[in-house]
């Protein structure tokens, strides 16, 4: 009734696509496939492909997950960096915490960005994700 003999299921990575070193190269902005060419056109623009090994890269879907992880470690970062602040700094006033700590998270924030998306779109494409290689065998 309904052949599933072409069916792969999301999960693991191919041989010829291992997701450590495909996540590594996204952070770092690099093609995951080749690792040279850049996959960033502007700050959070990917480029449609490697200018490297012409991989297709205009199936990346990063969404929110990105953001959500950059959240994840920045918040925790500011968090912890606020309950230790009364006991680093015991005569600083709150404005000034409060004023540290918010640059601290905005400067994170905006470096980690970048990187969380590369490495969506490495894990993406080393899972075959949206279209990264689905067809083949």
């Amino acid at each position: 009734m309904n052949d599933l003999s072409g069916f792969r299921a999301w999960g693991a990575p191919r041989r010829n696509r291992p997701l450590g070193e495909a996540i590594r190269r996204g952070l770092i902005g690099r093609c995951p496939a080749c690792g040279r060419g850049r996959i960033f056109r502007a700050y959070l623009e990917l480029e449609t492909s490697c200018k490297v090994c012409a991989e297709d890269l205009s199936h990346a879907r990063a969404d929110d997950a990105p953001a959500y992880l950059t959240m994840l470690v920045v918040c925790h970062l500011a968090g912890a960096g606020v309950l230790t602040s009364d006991d680093l700094w015991p005569e600083a006033s709150l404005m000034a915490t409060a004023a540290f700590w918010l640059i601290v998270a905005a400067v994170a924030s905006l470096l980690l960005l970048p990187r969380m998306k590369g490495a969506v779109v490495g894990q993406q494409w080393a899972l075959c994700m949206h279209g990264f290689g689905g067809d083949e065998t």
